[in-house]
């Protein structure tokens, strides 16, 4: 018995082992199930660099002004309809006071013949709110006074003219809620490009933020510096043409006039004009969709710094582009309209020197810059 008992013991701790090795074995696929899972797992996105961030919020600003110029068209065009509509419906209700006048007189008419017994269709003719199925009877025309007549005939073209009317100002005002859906489209997209550029500036430490304004520096430097090289040859220009203008004049004598003299004054009053006024929003704030006096975007500067030269802009950049004569840059005078970007986005007003005053962008300020910080499109000369 002894032999017994003591041959049962090891198969006793056999079996009290074996689940030990099972929970082991577990606990190790698990951790090797979470590790790998841990691996597997999408990697945090890298930072983007300040240069990423610069390119990034300088698209976001671009694309904001893209959207604040189909905000200021929709605005234009609300306007406009809104306009067109307010006439139409005014036009309407005259067309119907005059429809109701000679309705009037018509019931008259058939009043006075139903006292003085004449026949009953007649009357009934002259009350119809439409009469129309009574026109071709001639016998009840013949009863009629040629003044009866032609208040028939009155009646007809004016109820034709306010149905006319009715469905002009219909589809105006269809066209009108077209405008307004376009309007609070674009406005939204302006607030969600200017947020998505704020939320990336405010992620950046001050350190990548003193990085980012060394960029902005160094761009700036290299934008006045092109400015420089394109007065300089602005300068030899004007020099060499006041130089073949002068031997030209020698042999002829001083004339008191020179060709052309007439329309460049008349420009250079007007341009005057428009940097005086330009000059002072220097400091005002750009805001989207801001015409003044307190503040402005780009296109409202420009629009309202011509109207101080008593010259009407349209509101968008891409209708001020289309005002007046394109100019090269090498030719550009003070007042020309320098327009920027392949989508003509922005504009600013040329002040000489390779410089212009304009509305950058939110959170900035009028003020005088290199045309060349942004990549130029064309120019204009407006008047």
């Amino acid at each position: 018995m002894p032999a017994l008992a003591s041959h049962r013991k090891p198969r006793t701790r056999v079996r009290t082992t074996t689940p030990a090795v099972g929970l082991t074995t577990a606990a190790l696929a698990s951790v090797t199930l979470l590790s790998t899972q841990s691996a597997t797992a999408a990697p945090a996105e890298p930072k983007p660099s300040i240069e990423e961030v610069q390119k990034k919020v300088d698209a976001l600003y671009r694309q904001a002004g893209t959207a604040t110029q189909r905000f200021n068209q929709a605005k234009t065009a609300s306007a406009e309809q809104r306009s067109k509509v307010d006439a139409l419906l005014e036009a309407a209700a005259k067309r119907a006071d005059k429809l109701n006048e000679t309705r009037r007189e018509l019931g008259n008419y058939a009043a006075a013949q139903y006292r003085s017994g004449s026949i009953a269709p007649t009357a009934t003719f002259f009350l119809a709110d439409d009469p129309q199925s009574y026109f071709d009877q001639d016998q009840l025309m013949a009863r009629m006074t040629s003044q009866q007549q032609k208040s028939v005939a009155d009646f007809r073209t004016q109820q034709k003219e306010a149905a006319e009317k009715r469905v002009e100002a219909t589809k105006s005002l269809e066209t009108l809620t077209a405008s307004q859906a376009t309007l609070r489209t674009s406005k939204q997209q302006v607030q969600t490009k200017l947020t998505e550029a704020r939320s990336l500036l405010s992620k950046l430490t001050a350190e990548e933020k003193a990085r980012l304004a060394e960029l902005e520096r160094k761009k700036e430097a290299e934008a006045e510096r092109k400015a420089e090289e394109l007065a300089r040859q602005q300068a030899a220009a004007a020099k060499e043409k006041a130089e073949q203008a002068d031997a030209q004049e020698a042999p002829q004598g001083d004339t008191g006039t020179t060709a052309g003299g007439g329309s460049d004054s008349g420009y250079a009053s007007k341009a005057e004009k428009v940097l005086s006024f330009a000059r002072a929003q220097i400091g005002k704030p750009y805001v989207w969709g801001a015409t003044g006096p307190s503040s402005y975007d780009c296109s409202g500067l420009t629009q309202a710094a011509w109207k101080a030269a008593g010259v009407d802009l349209p509101r968008t950049t891409w209708d001020q582009v289309e005002v007046g004569t394109r100019v090269a840059t090498a030719d550009l005078q003070p007042g020309d309209l320098v327009f920027f970007y392949d989508d003509i986005s922005h504009v600013g007003i040329y002040k000489g020197d390779g410089m212009m005053i304009h509305a950058p962008k939110p959170g900035a300020n009028v003020r005088e810059e290199s045309i060349y910080y942004m990549p130029i499109y064309g120019s204009v000369r407006p008047a």
